[in-house]
Order: structure tokens, then C-alpha cells, then sequence
């Protein structure tokens, strides 16, 4: 049996602006196994990656967990002061970025950014932290790495600035590293190259990994497991070969229709979803995705469905799969994807 390294229960976060509550994060609840990869998809403003801010206590001032726990370990890290969170923050658990380059200091030497981590939580020398710094750019790819720790970022290209990034959330070897949107600046050739190199390096440490994104593609390779967001809640849930091959949920068709298919010698126009995302500060009584939804039905404006068992681990919250609700053949490309 695999053995829980994060549990999440129930999460509501929200932001209180001056004009309401936005609430960003609306009842989430999943689980990460050790060694396991879990993508997490939807639009931007679906919640994935306040739910993951959540996690780190890397919220905004006007951000609050409202509700919920978050259990890493055993630890709520909800109920951590300040303190004891920064002795997990880039020692347990590691995080990467967006942006590289805002995340990066540009006034620091790479050297300097990847060794203070190792000073402060391994409490390394400065000899041993210096090593484990040039240890971790080769393992990343990165060439000359000796030479490299005394260059600043703005001397690295994008895909390598982000290289730095896994080398700097992987040197104290975290137990959970949280990628949100680690490819989306980089051009398709090394968007593949992160991609692998967090495989390898998954096998190599064993590491487990959530994968932020709002492109199902980049999660199909990594990830066992994906979570399907939408206005602050999980629409599915289930492995990734349910979710690509079996999806459940009108959301996840829309998704997958969206994809470019590589096998199609045509090119053909993508679909796009219709509509937009609902506004977090008045969320809708009942399904958020119905107002976008061909298949809506009464009930789906006035009831939020629960998550559905649809299958072993996989589950949906849509009113199509209850019992006597019509039958809707899912619209995707079978065996294209």
C-alpha cells in the first residue's frame, strides 16, 4: 500500500477585496502518494494555483485559508506559525515558478541563490554548500556548472533560468516538489526537455510532484493522476488514463477537444469552451460550469452535484452520471490522444 504524503481536506481560500469575498478555493479535497505525480489542470482563475499558494502559506495579505486542512505528513500545515513553515518552505517541500525570471534575485549570483537553501536548512558550509550547488546545475543539464555559479540570471536563456529553478527546489532533496506552470514560457523544444528532466529526476530521487497546468498534454506523460479544476472545486478526479480515455465530466471533454491532435495530417480549427469563468465573488448556487455547458439540466443551475463515483478512483461532479440522468455520449476523439 502506498504510504500518504499529503492529504488535503476540505481547502477553502478566499480574498477579501474591497468590493467582497473572492473565493478562490471553494471545498477541495485530494490526497498525494510518496513517489506519485499528480497533475492539476483547468483554466486560469480555476483555483489550481492558490490551492498550491495554499499549501506553501504563500498567500497574498488579503488571503486566508477559511476552512479546511492540510495535512503533510501528519501536520496541518495550516495551524504552522510563520516559523515552522519556513523550515519546510525549500527544505520539504519545493516549489517552482512561473516566471524564472521574477523569481530569480538578479542582483545575486545563481551560486549565492542556490546555497543559501543548504546554509540555512542543511546548515552546510560554505565549501560543501558550493559542491552540492555545482552538483545539482549538472544534474539539471546545466553546462560548465562551475563556471556557471558565478554568472547572474539574466546570463542564462529562459529554458535555463529554469533549469536553476528545479536545481534550486530539488538541493535540499524535498520530499513534495509543486511545479505551477514550469513550460509555459518556454518554446515546445524545451518545454519537452523540463518535462523529462523532471522524470528522470522523480526516478532518480523520488520525489513526489504536483504538476500545475492548464494544458492536459504536458501532464500525460508525468503524471499517474490528474485532478480537473474548475471555479474553485475539482470537477474530476481519477488516473490519467481515465481522464484522456474515459472522462466523465462536460469540463474535461472541453479540455481535451481544445488539444491539437499530433496524428491529424489536416489542420483543423480547435474547439474552443464557450463562455467564461464564474465570478468567484458571487459563485453560482449550483454547477459552475453550467451556464458553459451544452448539457446543462434544471437541477444544474440551482444544485453543486457532488463528486460521483464513475469508477475505481475516479469520480466526477456532474449530474450526468447520476443514475437517472440521460445518457450523453462523451464528444472526444477516441484513440487520438
Amino acid at each position: 500500500m502506498m504510504e500518504r504524503l499529503l492529504e488535503i481536506k476540505n481547502l477553502r481560500t478566499s480574498f477579501f477585496t474591497h468590493v467582497g469575498e473572492v473565493q478562490a478555493v471553494r471545498g477541495v479535497s485530494f490526497h498525494l502518494d510518496k513517489g506519485e505525480a499528480l497533475g492539476i489542470v483547468g483554466e486560469s482563475g480555476s483555483g489550481k494555483s492558490i490551492t498550491m499558494m495554499s499549501v506553501m502559506r504563500l498567500l497574498a495579505d488579503n488571503g486566508k485559508i477559511v476552512e479546511g486542512e492540510i495535512l503533510f505528513e501528519g501536520r496541518d500545515l495550516a495551524k504552522l506559525s510563520e516559523n515552522e513553515m519556513q523550515k519546510i518552505r525549500g527544505n520539504e517541500i519545493g516549489m517552482i515558478f512561473q516566471d524564472p525570471m521574477t523569481s530569480l534575485n538578479p542582483v545575486l549570483t545563481i551560486g549565492d541563490q542556490l546555497m543559501e537553501p543548504l546554509i540555512k536548512h542543511k546548515k552546510m558550509t560554505k565549501e560543501k554548500a558550493f559542491e552540492r550547488a555545482v552538483h545539482m546545475l549538472e544534474l539539471v543539464g546545466i553546462p560548465s556548472p562551475k563556471s556557471r555559479m558565478s554568472q547572474y540570471p539574466h546570463e542564462f536563456s529562459g529554458g535555463m533560468r529554469q533549469r536553476v529553478m528545479i536545481a534550486m527546489a530539488l538541493a535540499c532533496e524535498p520530499k513534495l516538489l509543486i511545479a505551477d506552470e514550469p513550460t509555459t514560457a518556454l518554446d515546445v523544444t524545451i518545454q519537452a526537455q523540463i518535462l523529462e528532466l523532471m522524470k528522470e529526476l522523480k526516478q532518480k530521487i523520488n520525489t513526489s510532484i504536483i504538476l500545475i497546468t492548464h494544458d492536459l498534454g504536458v501532464v500525460a506523460d508525468l503524471c499517474s493522476r490528474i485532478n480537473v479544476m474548475y471555479g474553485g472545486l475539482i470537477a474530476e478526479t481519477g488516473s490519467t488514463r481515465d481522464i484522456f480515455y474515459n472522462p466523465k465530466h462536460p469540463y474535461t471533454w472541453g479540455l481535451l477537444n481544445s488539444v491539437p491532435n499530433p496524428k491529424n495530417l489536416v489542420k483543423e480549427r480547435l474547439k474552443p469552451i464557450d463562455g467564461q469563468p464564474p465570478d468567484l465573488l458571487k459563485p453560482p448556487a449550483g454547477c459552475p460550469f453550467a451556464p458553459r455547458c451544452q448539457y446543462a439540466m434544471r437541477i444544474c443551475m440551482t444544485h453543486r452535484p457532488p463528486l460521483f463515483e464513475v469508477g475505481e478512483g475516479h469520480k466526477a461532479a456532474c449530474w450526468l452520471n447520476h443514475k437517472d440522468a440521460p445518457k450523453v455520449e462523451a464528444p472526444i476523439r477516441r484513440g487520438d490522444l
